[in-house]
């Protein structure tokens, strides 16, 4: 998946040649190059610019001075490239619009994680993601402390407000979702979203699911919520959390909180590739 991506990525980009860099560096330039570090936070998305490094041109010479998950400073350098001049200028931008993309995800995620410091809640990714690249922010949570929730509608069931409704409310989702299950022979978790606590007593009163998920619940009635749902259940609270109020979802003892605006509202951290002389 990686490799097609960054053979995509270099497609979109180079098309039929870098002619900036063809048109005034020699092809027997040899050149030296620096990833700066121009803002603080968690790195990552090393280990993709070592595949696109290696991928574009294996002679490349890479020392690297810090991995992925390690905190960067301003002034930090994270790697040192040797090699074609050519090649370092056209593979600048692929590298950093994935770190710098990466470790924004893995610094906002950190900062999450900073602020339930002590609870047992843990942090999840949802499929609020930029297309094509799912597998690139969903590892960039990962890297900075937290979890992935499903990778896609493939790998489990999660039936949320409009399958309850267009399936004809909880327990008609439930029963399809069972039998379609029997009939193909896939052995999927089902995580069930829940609006109310009413919504919440009609699956307890029914079952048929592995995981539930409490849905712009206040902390309040979250408590409440858990008060009443068997250990046998996972827990999940989401909607409307954010780094300024998630401390007292965490400390209800709910088992995951899924927060979209991991990846979907994340600023890039701001790096730079120089070249040195």
């Amino acid at each position: 998946m990686l490799d097609e991506f960054i053979r995509k990525s270099l497609q979109e980009d180079i098309g039929d040649g870098d002619h900036s860099t063809l048109a005034c560096i020699p092809s027997e330039a040899i050149g030296k190059a620096q990833l700066l570090v121009k803002e603080s936070g968690v790195l990552a998305g090393v280990e993709v610019a070592k595949r696109i490094y290696e991928l574009v041109d294996p002679s490349l010479r890479l020392t690297f001075n810090k991995k992925d998950g390690d905190p960067i400073q301003v002034g930090d350098i994270v790697f040192e490239v040797i090699g074609s001049s050519r090649n370092i200028l056209s593979t600048e931008r692929l590298v950093l619009n994935c770190m710098q993309r990466m470790s924004g995800i893995a610094t906002q995620t950190a900062q999450v994680l900073k602020v339930i410091e002590g609870c047992s809640t843990r942090i999840l990714d949802t499929r609020k993601t930029t297309p094509g690249m799912r597998f690139l922010e969903k590892w960039a949570v990962k890297i900075g402390g937290g979890e992935n929730h499903r990778f896609g509608l493939y790998d489990m069931i999660m039936l949320k407000d409009n399958h309850i409704d267009y399936a004809g409310g909880i327990k008609m989702a439930i029963e399809k979702t069972q039998a379609y299950l029997i009939q193909t022979g896939k052995k999927l978790k089902i995580e069930i979203e829940v609006r109310s606590i009413s919504e919440l007593d009609e699956v307890l009163e029914n079952g048929g699911v592995d995981r539930i998920m409490l849905d712009n619940f206040t902390p309040e009635m979250l408590k409440g919520a858990l008060a009443k749902i068997p250990s046998t259940y996972e827990t999940e609270a989401s909607g409307g959390i954010t780094l300024e109020n998630i401390r007292p979802y965490a400390e209800t003892g709910v088992q995951f909180i899924s927060i979209g605006a991991l990846t979907h509202s994340v600023k890039s951290l701001d790096l730079s590739l120089k070249a040195q002389f």
